[in-house]
Formats: C-alpha cells, sequence, structure tokens
C-alpha cells in the first residue's frame, strides 16, 4: 500500500508546475542532505559481508551483499545487476550483450562506414578474488593471422567489486604493439541501459533533470531534421505531448560531467555514473560529450568526435604503438534511507558520493600495471600574470584561468589532443594553481584565461617523475595584442552564451530550456529561428547603438529562404572613425567559438568585392549549431588592416558565411575586436 501511495504521489508532479516544485524542493535538499546523510564508514569493512564470486558455466557472478553483478564469460558483457531487491536493474528484453558493455567505432583507413564493435572478450581472468574485494579481467588479443578487417588492438576490460561498495567499477586498457596495421578510432564508452519500466526520471545536473519519454514515445513521434530529434506527438505520459526529445540536448563538457544517471520512483533506487577524474578523456576540460539519454541509457564517453569532429579522431599510422587506461569510473547505486520519502533525494546522495569518489582519486585498488597510483604521480604549480598594457600598466592577475599538462605540442593543440592523458587546473583569484595527481611524463603547459584571447603555452617542457613536487613560479601571458581597443563585441569566453538567443518554436520545445533559460540554446530549431528573424535583410550591427547580448544572433547560420533551401548570409558591422592612422597598421580580432563546414569572408567597406579581404577558408566539422551546443573548437584570427582600407566616418565590416544547402553550415563568434595601431589615440 505504503508503495503505491508513494507511486501516486510520483505520478501527480508529471506537469510542468510539478518538475519545477520538485526541482525546488531538490536545491533545498542539496543543502541539506551534506548535513544530515551518515553514510556507514567504507573503512568500517567488518559491519559488511565479504564479498563472493560464483562460477557459473556461461556467466560470472561478483556478490557483495549490497548488489550482485553478472557478466557473460568470456565475452565480459554485464548482463545483470541485482540490487535494492530489484532482480535486475538491466532491460531484459535486450539480448545479453545490449545491456551493459564497453564498445569501440572504428574504420580502417579509406574505408566506407565505420564498424561498431562491442569489444567481446575472448577469456577472463580472475586478478583478484578475496573476502574484501573481486577483480575480473576480460580481455581480447589482436590476432594478425587473421585474414580479415579487425580492430587492431589488445583490449582489457576490468570490473571491480568491493566490500561494503553500493555499486562497482570498471575500466579498461586498450593497447596497440609496433608494426600493427593502421585504424582509425572515433568513439569509445561504456553504456548501460536499464529497464524501461521502472527508470524515469533523468538527472545530469542540478537544473538538468526531468521525467524522460520512454523508447515507445519516440517511436511513435515524428522524426524532425535528423534522426536524433523527435517530436512526440502521442507519448504515453500527456504532459510529454509537443515536446522534441533529442539526446544532444543533454550532453556536458567534461569539467562539469562528473555524474549523471536516473531514479527509479518505486522502490526508490538510483542509478549513477560517476568520473572521479577527467584525465583519461580526450580534448581538454571543455571537450562536449553525451551523458544519459532515452532509453533509458547512462553513457561513460571516454572519447568521440562529438562537437569537433575528425579533429578528435584517433588515426594510427606507420605501426604505431600506444597504450591507455580508461577509468576507472564507478557505477554507483542508491536507495532512500530510513524515514527517508523523497526519491529526489537519491540525487542529492549521489552528488555526496560523487565528491567522495573524486576525492579517493587516483584509487588504491586496480591491480592493473598500466595503472598509475597516487605514489607515482607528481604535481606542478605556479602563478599565471597576464601583460596587456592597453588594460592595465600593471600585470594582472590570471583569475580563473584554465591551466593544464598536456602532450608536447603548439598552443592551444590540447582542445585536439586525442591519445594520452590530460590534467588540468582552475587557478584562483590570485592568478595561482596546482595542478595534482599527474602521471609520468613530458608534458607541455598550456592555459587560456576568461576574459582574454588566445592561448597560452609554457616556453618548456614539464617533466613529471614520480612523487615530483614542480614549481615553476609567476609566468606570464601576453594575449594577442596589436593596439587599443576602438570597439569589442562580446565576452572572450570561448562560448557564444553571451549572444542574442531566440526563444525556440512553441511547436519545438523542450520544456525542461523554458524553465532553465540559462541554457534556452540547447533547444531544437534555433538556427531556423534566424530567418524568421531576418527574412529579407541579413543582421546589421552599429558600435555604439546595438547590443550584442540583444542584437549579435548567437550563430552565424545559412537563411531558409523556403522548400529547405538555405543561402548565405552576409552580417555588418557599422562603426565611425573620427581619426584615422592612414599609415598604421589595425588589428581585427576575430575568435571563434565554433565551425561547422563554414566559410568566413571578410570584407572592408566594398561588399561587392569580388574577392574578399580575407578568408579562413572551410573550416570546422564540429556540429555544434545542429547539437544544441553553444561551443566547439575554439579558432582566433588575427586580421591585420592598412589604415588605407578605413574611411573617416562611417566603415562597415561585411562577414559572410558562404557556404550554403544546410541549416547547420555556420559559425559561432566568441568575440570580435577592432584595435587601432599601437601609437593610436
Amino acid at each position: 500500500m505504503g508503495k503505491m501511495s508513494q507511486r501516486r504521489q510520483w505520478r501527480c508532479v508529471v506537469g510542468w508546475f510539478g518538475i519545477c516544485l520538485l526541482q525546488l524542493l531538490l536545491l533545498a535538499e542539496c543543502t541539506v542532505r551534506r548535513q544530515r546523510i551518515t553514510k556507514k564508514g567504507f573503512q568500517d569493512l567488518e559491519s559488511y559481508p565479504p564479498v563472493r564470486l560464483h562460477l557459473l558455466e556461461n556467466h560470472v557472478v561478483m556478490d557483495n551483499g549490497l548488489v550482485n553483478v553478472t557478466l557473460s564469460v568470456p565475452e565480459g558483457m554485464v548482463t545483470g545487476i541485482e540490487y535494492n531487491g530489484i532482480a535486475n536493474l538491466l532491460e531484459e528484453r535486450n539480448k545479453e550483450n545490449d545491456r551493459g558493455y564497453w564498445d569501440i567505432v572504428w574504420n580502417l583507413p579509406e574505408a566506407h562506414g565505420n564498424i561498431f564493435d562491442k569489444l567481446a572478450a575472448t577469456s577472463l581472468n580472475v586478478v583478484l578474488e578475496d573476502e574484501n574485494g573481486i577483480e575480473l579481467s576480460f580481455t581480447r588479443t589482436y590476432d594478425d593471422s587473421i585474414n580479415e578487417a579487425q580492430l587492431s588492438l589488445n583490449i582489457d576490460k576490468r570490473f571491480i567489486l568491493l566490500r561494503g561498495y553500493p555499486g562497482f567499477y570498471t575500466y579498461g586498457i586498450f593497447e596497440r604493439l609496433e608494426g600493427w596495421p593502421d585504424i582509425n578510432v572515433y568513439q569509445g564508452r561504456t553504456v548501460f541501459k536499464l529497464q524501461e519500466k521502472l527508470f524515469e526520471y533523468m538527472a545530469v545536473s542540478d537544473e538538468r533533470q526531468r521525467i524522460m519519454p520512454t523508447a515507445d514515445d519516440r517511436a511513435r513521434g515524428q522524426i524532425l531534421d535528423y534522426p536524433e530529434a523527435v517530436l512526440l506527438t502521442n507519448p504515453a505520459n500527456t504532459f510529454l505531448r509537443g515536446e522534441v526529445d533529442d539526446k544532444y540536448q543533454y550532453s556536458s563538457d567534461n569539467k562539469d560531467n562528473r555524474i549523471h544517471g536516473w531514479i527509479c520512483p518505486d522502490s526508490p533506487t538510483g542509478f549513477w555514473m560517476i568520473t572521479p577524474s577527467n584525465e583519461f578523456k580526450t580534448g581538454g576540460p571543455v571537450k562536449q560529450d553525451l551523458t544519459s539519454h532515452v532509453g533509458p541509457t547512462t553513457l561513460s564517453m571516454y572519447f568521440s568526435t562529438h562537437y569537433a569532429g575528425e579533429p578528435l579522431a584517433m588515426t594510427f599510422r606507420d605501426g604505431e604503438p600506444w597504450r591507455k587506461v580508461f577509468g576507472p569510473v564507478f557505477v554507483y547505486l542508491n536507495t532512500l534511507q530510513e524515514n527517508d520519502t523523497e526519491p529526489l533525494s537519491l540525487w542529492a546522495d549521489a552528488k555526496e558520493h560523487m565528491l567522495i569518489e573524486t576525492e579517493s582519486w587516483p584509487y588504491s585498488f586496480p591491480l592493473s600495471e598500466d595503472y598509475s597510483f597516487d605514489y607515482q604521480r607528481g604535481s606542478a604549480s605556479g602563478r599565471l600574470l597576464i601583460q596587456d598594457s592597453y588594460i592595465s600598466e600593471r600585470l594582472i592577475t590570471g583569475n580563473s584561468a584554465f591551466v593544464g599538462l598536456a602532450a608536447p605540442g603548439d598552443a592551444g593543440s590540447w582542445q585536439t589532443e586525442n591519445k594520452a592523458y590530460q590534467f588540468w587546473a582552475v587557478a584562483d583569484s590570485e592568478g595561482y594553481f596546482l595542478i595534482k595527481n599527474v602521471r609520468p611524463g613530458n608534458y607541455s603547459l598550456y592555459a587560456w584565461v576568461p576574459g582574454y584571447i588566445g592561448d597560452y603555452k609554457y616556453d618548456f617542457y614539464v617533466n613529471i617523475r614520480p612523487g615530483s613536487r614542480i614549481t615553476l613560479g609567476a609566468l606570464t601571458y601576453n594575449p594577442p595584442r596589436n593596439g587599443p581597443t576602438l570597439w569589442e563585441i562580446g565576452i572572450p569566453d570561448r562560448t557564444a552564451i553571451e549572444f542574442f538567443i531566440p526563444e525556440p518554436s512553441p511547436r519545438l520545445m523542450n520544456q525542461l530550456y523554458s524553465v532553465n533559460q540559462a541554457e534556452k540554446f540547447r533547444q531544437y530549431g534555433l538556427w531556423d529561428r534566424y530567418s524568421e528573424l531576418y527574412p529579407s535583410e541579413d543582421l546589421v550591427f552599429t558600435v555604439g547603438v546595438n547590443n550584442y547580448q540583444t542584437d549579435w544572433f548567437f550563430a552565424h547560420v545559412n537563411r531558409n529562404v523556403g522548400n529547405k533551401t538555405y543561402v548565405p548570409t552576409t552580417w555588418q558591422i557599422a562603426f565611425d572613425l573620427d581619426n584615422i592612422d592612414f599609415f598604421g597598421t589595425y588589428m581585427l580580432q576575430i575568435a571563434l567559438a565554433s565551425a561547422n563546414e563554414a566559410e568566413l569572408q571578410v570584407r572592408i567597406n566594398n561588399p561587392d568585392e569580388e574577392t574578399p579581404y580575407f578568408t579562413t577558408g572551410t573550416i570546422g566539422k564540429d556540429n555544434a549549431i545542429a547539437r544544441h551546443g553553444i561551443h566547439g573548437l575554439y579558432m582566433l584570427y588575427s586580421l591585420e588592416i592598412p589604415g588605407s582600407q578605413l574611411l573617416f566616418g562611417r566603415n562597415i565590416i561585411y562577414l559572410t558565411q558562404s557556404r550554403g544547402s544546410s541549416p547547420w553550415r555556420g559559425i559561432m563568434y566568441d568575440y570580435l575586436r577592432l584595435e587601432g595601431p599601437p601609437e593610436y589615440t
């Protein structure tokens, strides 16, 4: 009777007023939860049942009295997770190899089409089995004697169950030996597909959580401009009718993707993916990727080309060797504590446990020789200062700078680095930073600072050895600057978030982002709103008159002239100059937050000039416009403009995105600035 009553209470809040109320209650819960959660210490192991391993004919079961995890043998697929009285949290209607698994998307050079490989193993090795823990290794070894297309990687999938822990860990070691065949690798992840009838509430952050549609709801819906986006026309939950569902609406930056998952309101149970470190993820802290989505599905994305395109594909050529450890990540399971009746408190508890996991990194228990423990790691510290005499005669502190160690390369190369590890820290208000838990190796130190354009790179390599504590002292970044600022548009933060983001079409809304206006850029179809706002004439921005927050569209896209025909557009920046140095050099700084199959052409005071003053050529394939991102890969262009190109009085810079035919070919600006010559007054 109690469960039925609780179920009715849950159902009564499925309307959006209820969702908003639940989120307000959740925020209050989060502030109180830290004070009243009393977790049983994991160190008190003897109070928990011992861990046991059951070897069956085609399966193996790890059991610690809190959770049972069943894996297929020898494939290493997670076929069952028993917890909180629920026989299997995973979707049993799926085949055993389609419930919980690792996978890779790859192909051979010059091949057409990609290969989706679920990394079925061929051998099981019990690495550890005692009363306090189990570690299993499922391996597959590349066999060069097989005369057919195969993934030239050795695969080692590990699963760990510890005594007293309500969940389990998984990590993987991928390896190539020297001389192995060339391949391209595009995506690697861990996937869990949960029981649809149980898990209906998804949480990605405090602000992004909701009751979700089902896979059947999507099947009955209307596919929009691409298969991932579906208009819900006949969902089982009528409150969801008329909404758009798209898995890319729930993407997150790596730096923000520490925890996400699902809540089952009956027998209240939470299923959470916790990522304690991003060191093994590619593309740095602001690389975006998927989290959880309709299925119900929960992912751990280790690498992909999402929001970046081909630059993030791993290409192995000329027999290049490689080895890398991905994870561990933690699958955390929770249920309500005594006297707690609110299912949403599971989110607060999960966040609490996420902090425990992140503070415990690097873990002390993985047994792969490729994993680096705390004593094998080092650190680097210092202070980042900024020198820009046009802002201040004194050095400026690198407040909130992102400072990281990554594979040696050019300034900014970290955002497309995809084979090694990366370690990042955020500087404090005085510019001091400490990069901790760095695996041994030779690195370059990179940084970028919100509020300033460009990328910093330290002049020397940083060689981390076990136990090293490297102090770099004060580092000075000189951001690109030619002369004083004549005008600027936007904020240099590598996103387009500060620009005008329209309301979506009333027919194509996700109500979550109607409530959460701060992330309304995640609404579907915003690219076509440009054509509605500018049906015949393009955007004109007059410096000193217009406001970039209301008058600069967040994405420079093509115009829909009907019948899904898209044509290039030209924006204008109008500005007045009362004084010109005809012999001096002006500088136009154009920082881009995203580009997708675009070409930006710049003309100065003559829109009909056949040859543009500057062109980027075709750039980008991050697809951030279609995938509801507010940024992709960062690019900076510094254009020298002779004073002879400018006029007394009114000047106009014409910005043309010249690649038409698609709604998603376009760019997002981060920031634009016109600088005078160095001695300009």
